[in-house]
């Protein structure tokens, strides 16, 4: 059984609710409520700095983390569906099997993130930072990358149906492996040695257009 079914099948009754985590004598949900004030400016407000934080399998769905601060966060098999994390700070936080569909992903900072084996399909990463992401076995169908900083990233295993990385700088990306056949790729990409499945979708492709014409 992998860290997947553990979340999404019988192991769902481990996600643990804001209420029953504590963080340095308070508890993760008045960390969000307060948070949610900042973020609409009421009184009483304050940033959640969440840095290093054990959030383990946390139950985070719908949350308001916009611009929050969860820097080497352990994330790992949290339910952040349908979350809203624009402008946060992810910088080296470990999100591995964590589910993060529907999420608001807008100029959020995740360089150096560990989202392997993520749920992540349907996000659109607009403007985000995520240079020396690893993406290793990651679910990202109809995924956006559109002007995301992909510097470094590595995405070995990921199944990239229909993502578009169509406005994208792929230098210095690994997508080795990958199966790019309906992957929406800058214009003129030329893929690499590893991309071969690309390869033989544009060759295909190409030999459809000339019997066409």
């Amino acid at each position: 059984m992998g860290l997947l079914d553990l979340i999404y099948g019988t192991g769902a009754k481990r996600l643990r609710k804001p209420k029953s985590v504590r963080l340095g004598g308070k508890r993760l949900s008045e960390i969000l409520d307060a948070h949610a004030k900042f973020h609409r400016g009421e009184p009483g407000g304050v940033r959640a700095d969440l840095t290093g934080a054990d959030l383990r399998f946390a139950d985070l769905s719908k949350a308001d983390l916009t611009g929050a601060i969860l820097q080497r966060a352990n994330l790992e098999g949290a339910n952040l569906r349908q979350a809203k994390l624009s402008y946060a700070n992810f910088t080296g936080a470990n999100l591995h099997g964590a589910d993060l569909r529907n999420t608001d992903m807008t100029e959020a900072a995740l360089p150096g993130a560990n989202l392997s084996e993520a749920q992540a399909s349907g996000i659109e990463f607009f403007r985000c930072d995520l240079s020396q992401a690893n993406f290793e076995r990651a679910n990202l169908r109809n995924v956006n990358f559109r002007a995301a900083n992909l510097k470094g990233a590595r995405f070995t295993g990921a199944d990239m149906g229909v993502t578009i990385l169509r406005e994208t700088d792929l230098e210095g990306v690994d997508l080795s492996g990958v199966d790019l056949s309906t992957t929406l790729m800058p214009r003129g990409y030329k893929p690499e040695s590893g991309d071969r499945q690309h390869t033989e979708k544009s060759a295909s492709a190409a030999a459809g257009e000339g019997q066409s014409k």
